[in-house]
């Protein structure tokens, strides 16, 4: 259960978290489709952020969905305090393109985005968006403890 701000990336991120069962399913509809499955993490989900750590390496001849919720809980196990998201790559278009993409992990703590304000000449108004989380060290954004465990 996540408290505070629901990130919201991906396909049915508007959605209640998906189970195992229900992420079993929509990766054996990508293999049934000849998709590649890939598993990412992160704890920096700024949505610009395009560069998540990936798991292992992509699964290209897999023929079953249980191999891929495999590798989800052992992502799962090893970075349970991260965004972890399933790709499913269509290499039928000759290139890396994402034919699906959902969030199947996140910290239990998710402090949200701050939106910052920068005013420049000919009063041009420009926003960046910052996460809360990004103001801590690489590894300790999303420990339950700490100055932002509050927000």
């Amino acid at each position: 259960m996540t408290t505070g701000v629901h990130i919201t990336q991906g396909t049915f991120s508007y959605l209640p978290e998906l189970d195992d069962d229900e992420i079993r399913a929509q990766i054996q509809y990508g293999i049934d489709n000849g998709w590649a499955v890939a598993i990412e993490y992160t704890d920096d989900p700024h949505p610009r952020n395009i560069y998540w750590d990936m798991w292992g390496m992509p699964m290209f001849d897999i023929e079953d969905a249980a191999a891929g919720l495999h590798e989800v809980n052992r992502c799962r196990e090893a970075f349970s305090n991260h965004y972890i998201k399933v790709s499913l790559y269509n290499r039928k278009l000759t290139k890396q393109s994402i034919a699906l993409q959902f969030l199947v992990n996140r910290p239990q703590h998710e402090p949200g985005f701050r939106l910052e304000r920068q005013e420049g000449s000919n009063r041009a108004v420009q926003y960046t968006l910052t996460s809360y989380a990004a103001d801590r060290p690489h590894g300790e954004r999303y420990s339950s403890d700490g100055p932002d465990a509050s927000r």
